[in-house]
């Protein structure tokens, strides 16, 4: 079945439900204590969970799953809901709705176009279940149409513009604030200050921002004040100045539906800061214990910058980035104009198209005289006129071959000449749209240095954080991904590798510490290294600690080399910390370093010495979007698996493949190496194979080893990158798509994925041997399934999961029609539901192994019911397997499948 036949289906039952939802609100209206209405309300609520559940609309379940709780609170009653309270629900309950019929379609424009609507209403009912009153400058509890703040195109634009110059200014506020932090009366740092806040002031009273107005013309007197020296800006000063800059910050992170929002949450907060911004100007007021102030910020500050941790405006941001991604970009205008001449060029070549296939034509019509001297001559012959006739018949062909073949060597001359200009032409259009998707090096560091001065003040440590190569050019893409490990990779040489400045002094260092992080070019690749004057890692403690998590044995890892030592930093889970702080030391920051590098096909690499300091070396590629892969074969498709991933390719013989209880290896450079069918990874049908040599790709990740079955290679092929449509979410085991030369489209193979699903396939023991011709003969019918559920949703989800493995699958919609198919068919698996109408699934269960003929007929039972004592009942009944519905997002539910009735 299709995904948008699922989706239809989807969306038919969230309207069933829905409609039943609203009439039970309704009615609470009139009879506010009416439990056989709250119990079904309740009922249709956790029915509309588990279904956007199954088809993983998170959001969704997540507000179903407020109005499911608010109902249970009204039963219980520890809460009464008023009649505009039961409006809110009515309200959400048709958000849903709306949401359910953009499914099918822009779902992305949908939620942005509604996230103000959405997250009001969800924070109100939220509101209902805690009694929290709302303050007075938040929004209406029930936003409607007619009250959601609507813009123009052009107050949109206007905006837009708006957010793109604070956060141009914003940048310049938080890089000269770090200056004059250490260099106060530096008077370019100032008047550049200055310039930024009175920009900001400005841009802001445009699009009529009073709060934004207010805040930046205070900071800006504030440095008009230092510029005149009747001020001096303290440490203190600067904490509070770049708490203004971080609520500044957070106007261009938002979205236009939700900024005149925000803003009304938070006027608080800015007017808290302009009044103690403003203090700074009245030297004889301020009470510098008293400058950090207890506001909740709008976006993570650099000093609680800890993993998992981010604050709501924060996450709303990076829904945002992943909802528009690269909607849009910045190119310089010179790199435009490239791209546009070099586009002018390329149409001027296409017209030379034209000509030449009518040159062909003129060709053709020679050719055609030719043929026709050619039967002259041949009658000439039959009619043995050939001393008459025939001589000139030939002569005339003669030339006229003679010219058609001076003709041709004209043409392709032409010809070859034309490909060497297009080709040309093709390169330089290239290099100029990859060149317009880099980015400075700088352009993804903007943060670092606000981010290395507040945890050294946090630390009472003295860093310089050095930067090289801002200049150097960084795909946008790599750039995005190298944040999250560069991060965590500064945070722990300021943590762990920077000593304090007494301990550096005693061991004869500078007092304050550096870190340098540098990016360059080398070798067709982004060199990026980060290194400290720290006091390094000592391998032998590395080295106890390895042995002490029983990674190695005492023997083994005495005889490990420094770099070999190394390598164990980037195991997930391991520290060499003793203490978990709040900067770091969680073990979990070179792992995503490793697994980053490996995503884009680089490496990482660390070198350290004992007391001299530490360093990590990246070597990634210089775009992702260009890929140099294998093509294989795979069930009789083509498909890509990127070159740097791949260790080696390999050809052999079914001779040199061993079987070891049902495993089967081959043995490479003294390593036994499990082989796995590609075809059984992706899920993909069963090819022919041939008896004959075996086509097998090597690939690993850092624990495992695997050697991937393919039917055939193909070659070697460099592909254009293009990304999966986001709506597919992350498609599993594949990475990207491209299209080869005839236009065909082709996928491209996500390398740690495929490791992964490799590894869940041996842990779950369903390994499928390389099997030769005559076991691919030896088939059976396909087994026979019962699946019984009264969500039509639930029943094609499952009836596809167990379609897709070769099972034949009948369904029914209730109790009473699953226990009349059971006993007029033959099934090898039934499959139930509990909550039923007319029986429900535990009634069905007892029904069946109560029957004499029907006693040994497995029966798993599937239900939303999580709870123990449900566990046990559907169990006691006579099932043979309990699960809940999560099961269809993994193996869980196939895996039991084979279990009781095998593949």
């Amino acid at each position: 079945m299709s995904e948008y036949t699922i989706l239809e289906l989807f969306r038919q039952e969230v309207e069933t439900n829905i409609t039943i939802l609203k009439q039970c609100l309704s009615l609470l209206k009139t009879q506010p204590v009416s439990q056989h209405e709250i119990e079904q309300g309740i009922k249709t609520a956790h029915s509309l969970w588990g279904t956007n559940r199954i088809v993983e609309m998170e959001a969704a379940s997540h507000l179903v799953q407020l109005i499911k709780d608010c109902l249970i609170a009204v039963q219980k009653q520890s809460i009464t809901l008023k009649e505009e309270e039961i409006d809110t629900l009515l309200h959400a309950s048709d958000l849903l709705l709306d949401m359910s019929k953009a499914a099918k379609g822009n779902l992305d424009t949908w939620i942005t176009d509604r996230a103000w609507d959405w997250q009001t209403t969800q924070k109100t009912i939220a509101n209902l279940l805690t009694k929290e009153q709302i303050i007075d400058n938040s929004p209406p509890a029930v936003p409607t149409p007619v009250e959601v703040p609507q813009m123009s195109s052009d107050n949109d634009s206007m905006m837009d513009l708006f957010k793109l110059e604070a956060e141009a200014q914003v940048t310049i506020l938080n890089h000269g604030l770090l200056v004059i932090e250490n260099k106060p009366q530096s008077v370019q740092e100032l008047e550049a200050l200055m310039r930024a806040a009175h920009s900001i002031k400005g841009a802001a009273r445009i699009v009529g921002l009073d709060e934004v107005v207010e805040l930046a013309h205070v900071m800006e007197d504030c440095f008009v004040a230092a510029q005149e020296k009747t001020i001096n800006l303290t440490p203190n000063d600067v904490d509070l100045l770049l708490q203004g800059v971080d609520l500044l910050q957070s106007i261009s992170q938002l979205n236009n539906a939700e900024l005149l929002g925000w803003l009304r949450q938070h006027q608080a907060d800015f007017r808290n800061i302009r009044d103690h911004v403003a203090a700074i100007l009245q030297p004889g007021v301020r009470n510098h214990k008293a400058q950090i102030l207890d506001i909740q910020s709008p976006i993570p500050s650099s000093q609680s910058l800890v993993p998992n941790s981010q604050s709501p405006v924060a996450t709303r941001e990076v829904e945002n980035t992943e909802n528009n991604q690269d909607r849009v970009v910045r190119v310089s205008a010179d790199n435009l104009n490239r791209i546009m001449g070099l586009a002018g060029e390329s149409l001027i070549e296409a017209n030379w198209l034209q000509p030449f296939a009518d040159s062909m034509m003129s060709l053709k019509s020679r050719m055609l005289e030719i043929s026709r001297s050619l039967e002259q001559l041949q009658e000439s012959l039959d009619q043995n006129l050939y001393e008459q006739e025939g001589k000139e018949y030939l002569v005339q062909a003669r030339q006229q071959k003679q010219e058609c073949i001076d003709y041709i060597g004209d043409q392709l001359g032409e010809l070859e000449l034309y490909v060497r200009r297009t080709a040309s032409l093709s390169d330089r259009l290239y290099r100029e749209v990859i060149n317009s998707h880099m980015r400075p090096f700088e352009d993804g560091l903007q943060s670092f240095p606000r981010m290395i001065r507040d945890l050294a003040r946090n630390l009472n440590k003295q860093i310089k954080l050095e930067i090289l190569g801002k200049s150097t050019p960084v795909d946008r893409d790599i750039l995005k991904k190298l944040e999250a490990p560069l991060t965590h990779i500064l945070r722990n040489a300021l943590d762990h590798g920077i000593e304090p400045p007494e301990n550096r002094i005693s061991s004869g260092k500078s007092p304050e510490g550096t870190i340098r992080l540098e990016a360059f070019h080398r070798g067709g690749m982004l060199a990026i290294t980060i290194s400290d004057d720290g006091k390094g890692i000592n391998h032998e403690e590395l080295r106890q600690k390895i042995i002490h998590k029983n990674l190695l044995t005492l023997d083994m890892a005495a005889q490990l080399s420094d770099a070999e030592l190394i390598e164990f930093l980037f195991l997930p889970g391991f520290s060499t910390t003793k203490q978990v702080t709040e900067i770091s030391g969680r073990g979990v920051g070179l792992d995503i370093a490793k697994s980053m590098a490996q995503d884009v096909g680089g490496t990482v690499r660390a070198t350290s010495q004992l007391g001299k300091g530490t360093s990590f070396h990246f070597q990634l590629p210089l775009t992702l979007s260009v890929v140099r892969t294998l093509l294989v074969e795979i069930s009789g498709k083509p498909y890509a698996i990127p070159l740097a991933r791949i260790d080696q390719i390999v050809t052999l013989e079914r001779s040199e493949i061993t079987d070891v209880e049902n495993r089967q290896y081959f043995t490479m450079n003294n390593q036994n190496i499990g082989l796995i069918a590609a075809h059984q990874v992706l899920e993909l049908p069963t090819p022919k194979q041939q008896n004959g040599a075996v086509s097998i790709v090597v690939i690993s990740d850092q624990n495992s080893t695997y050697g991937l079955v393919v039917d055939k290679f193909l070659g070697e092929r460099d592909l254009v990158v293009r990304p999966l449509d986001p709506r597919l979410g992350k498609v599993p085991d594949i990475s990207a798509t491209a299209l080869l030369g005839d236009g065909s489209p082709i996928l491209i193979v996500d390398i740690s994925d495929i490791v992964r699903s490799m590894d869940a396939i041996l842990k779950d023991g369903n390994l499928s041997k390389v099997m030769m011709q005559a076991e691919l003969e030896s088939f059976t019918e396909p087994r026979k399934i019962l699946v019984v559920d009264d969500s039509i949703t639930v029943r094609e989800m499952e009836r596809k999961l167990l379609e897709n493995r070769g099972y034949q699958v009948d369904t029914a919609v209730n109790g009473v029609e699953g226990w009349n198919a059971v006993r007029t068919k033959e099934y090898d698996l039934v499959i139930s539901d509990i909550d039923m109408p007319r029986m429900n699934g535990i009634e069905l269960v007892k029904q069946i192994k109560n029957n004499p003929r029907l006693h040994d007929l497995p029966v798993i039972i599937i239900s939303y019911r999580d709870r123990e004592e449900d566990r046990m009942q559907g169990l006691e009944a006579g099932a043979d397997y309990y699960l809940t519905k999560s099961s269809f997002h993994d193996d869980t539910l196939i895996n039991a499948v084979i279990d009781l009735i095998g593949q």
